[in-house]
């Protein structure tokens, strides 16, 4: 017998204790007053919850679950008015939760140009001269979305975009943001010239050639200083893409995110204006926990000061931003994550942290004496072992604290720093989606390294807890990076979805159960966001977020995951997302 088919035995035994939990509560007098606006019955529930981890059926009131168990009970608070959705037998779930994106940052590239981050470069130059003839009143053309990969040891160069469009500024952003791409007009613009300064050596610096001049290739802090000279992003422009961004993680079965870093639009008021007007209008349909982050070395003394403004300004009915995020270093594929040992092929270069182990321990330290959330972006052995250190001197300064820990990304760990997550109840945030057998970061890495890569399975082994999200917009996949489907099936297999042929990424011990996946992008992600006792799992006097899908993903052929489609996305107790028939039939 399956474990699946075990727990249901179990539901009606469950569902009477439930039963009688709520009518030790209830009287005929109040009986009309427990009955549902909205009842999911002839449903696969995964409640995602220990004491009843599986049902047939849930009763909504307003924004509130308040039945979970079998179809009888659930009869009982069924009313004239309360309507009625027979599921099917198909599978429901709690609302998804993305604990790690970037929705208001992405909604401002949402009408921008999106490359095909797999693509090949001539495919970019091209798409890049199409969206040239496609805006020519546009003062500047502005996009992301490449692999700097792709180009090889020497990156992306101003004179593939000079041949194309060489008579006004042209920025592309890499699909991790953490690089650029510019043209000549750009940097002439830019004013970049062989005197410019790199703001930090070896991390937030621009590429040069054998003389000097820049190749039109801009790593970290000077991509975001190109973006806000040439004012790529205005206010309306957030507000209208956060919009769409919405919409699609409500199509994916998204409920909820953390906000892991906002577009620089100036001080907390702009920022409050472009939350606050999504939220007036209707179109903040999920609940958005974020983060305020410091952008330079120099800022390490008033990080927590400022996130503690934020915390206190910027709250609403769905959003909150109350945690200090700390990006400590960039990426493999840039060079620029931290490692103890040098990049292949490039001696004297195993990338760079932001903040010396003793400026993190300070910031740190600091925000657990106010209570405040911490999340770090941390993706070499290095920043993870430094940032862990760090942790726990605030755990040894402060142990009373109710400060959470999050390391973000976590893409090369060494062994003796897996057990720590634990040791230091430390969540491992992560992206699936990136699971799959990287061929472009294996030429940069030694082969120890490369073994070492996403250390899921290990870590929940140690008894870590998981989280997981899109980094959207920089996942690298577009908007279907928004999809826990697609990453649910990639975390699983650890390798391209649909692909059982794809090679597997090391180590295959790696894979993840897809009970494993779903919690991550559940209870546990509702865990970092503080909010465990909201949302993350259907139980009674929990929120009403759900997902429906058309397929029920702990049975089906784990290459098929992905073909998986939302049927229906509740948020609140109201319908979000609703599939057209016809989607859900093909």
């Amino acid at each position: 017998m399956s474990d699946h088919a075990r727990s249901r035995r179990f539901i009606a035994t469950s569902t009477v204790l439930v039963a009688l939990a709520i009518a030790s509560c209830s009287t005929k007098d109040n009986a009309a007053s427990e009955t549902g606006d909205l009842a999911f019955v002839n449903a696969r529930v995964y409640t995602v919850s220990e004491q009843l981890p599986w049902a047939d059926a849930v009763v909504i009131r307003g924004d509130t679950i308040i039945y979970v168990g079998n179809e009888d009970g659930a009869s009982k608070m069924i009313g004239e008015s309360t309507e009625v959705r027979d599921l099917g037998a198909k599978l429901l779930l709690p609302g998804f939760i993305d604990a790690h994106a970037h929705p208001v940052a992405g909604g401002a590239y949402a009408t921008a140009l999106s490359l095909d981050t797999w693509g090949m470069v001539d495919e970019w130059v091209e798409a890049i001269a199409d969206y040239a003839e496609a805006n020519t009143e546009a003062p500047v053309l502005f996009g992301y979305g490449f692999l700097a990969t792709t180009f090889g040891p020497v990156g992306p160069t101003r004179q593939l975009i000079d041949a194309i469009v060489s008579d006004k500024p042209v920025l592309i952003m890499d699909e991790g943001f953490h690089a650029a791409w510019a043209n000549t007009a750009a940097l002439d613009a830019l004013n970049i010239t062989q005197d410019t300064s790199d703001p930090v050596p070896g991390y937030s610096y621009y590429k040069r050639d054998e003389n000097g001049n820049a190749t039109g290739y801009l790593l970290e802090g000077t991509a975001g200083l190109a973006m806000d000279t040439l004012d790529v992003i205005t206010a309306d422009i957030v507000i209208e893409g956060t919009g769409i961004i919405v919409d699609i993680m409500n199509s994916y079965g998204v409920t909820a995110a953390f906000d892991a870093g906002m577009i620089e639009t100036g001080d907390v008021n702009s920022v409050k204006h472009i939350l606050d007007s999504l939220e007036e209008s209707g179109e903040l349909t999920m609940r958005l926990v974020g983060s305020s982050r410091p952008e330079t070395q120099e800022q390490y003394l008033t990080a927590v000061d400022t996130a503690d403004l934020w915390r206190n300004e910027l709250k609403g009915e769905r959003y909150h931003y109350n945690t200090l995020k700390i990006p400590d270093d960039g990426t493999v594929e840039g060079r620029t994550a931290a490692m103890f040992e040098d990049y292949q092929g490039e001696p004297g270069n195993s990338g760079e942290t932001v903040f010396t182990e003793e400026q993190m321990t300070h910031m740190i330290t600091d925000a657990a004496s106010r209570d405040m959330d911490v999340h770090v972006h941390a993706l070499g052995e290095r920043a993870i072992h430094e940032t862990l250190n760090a942790i726990e001197a605030a755990r040894e300064a402060h142990p009373d604290s109710e400060t959470r820990y999050a390391i973000c990304h976590v893409q090369v760990i060494t062994d003796q720093d897996v057990p720590r997550f634990a040791q230091l109840d430390v969540m491992a945030q992560s992206t699936p989606l990136w699971s799959s057998y990287d061929t472009y970061g294996e030429q940069f890495v030694s082969e120890d390294q490369f073994q070492r890569f996403w250390r899921f399975k290990s870590l929940e082994d140690a008894g870590a807890r998981l989280t997981f999200g899109s980094d959207f917009p920089a996942s690298g996949a577009g908007t279907l990076g928004l999809s826990p489907i697609v990453q649910i099936e990639m975390g699983h297999t650890r390798q391209e979805f649909g692909a059982p042929e794809a090679p597997v990424q090391p180590r295959e011990s790696e894979r993840l159960s897809v009970e494993s996946l779903v919690r991550g992008f559940t209870i546990d992600a509702a865990y970092q966001l503080h909010m465990e006792d909201e949302i993350g799992s259907i139980e009674v006097g929990k929120k009403a977020d759900l997902v429906v899908l058309d397929q029920d993903i702990f049975e089906v052929d784990a290459y098929d995951i992905h073909k998986t489609g939302v049927v229906l996305t509740v948020m609140d107790g109201d319908v979000v997302y609703e599939a057209d028939i016809t989607e859900t039939e093909e």
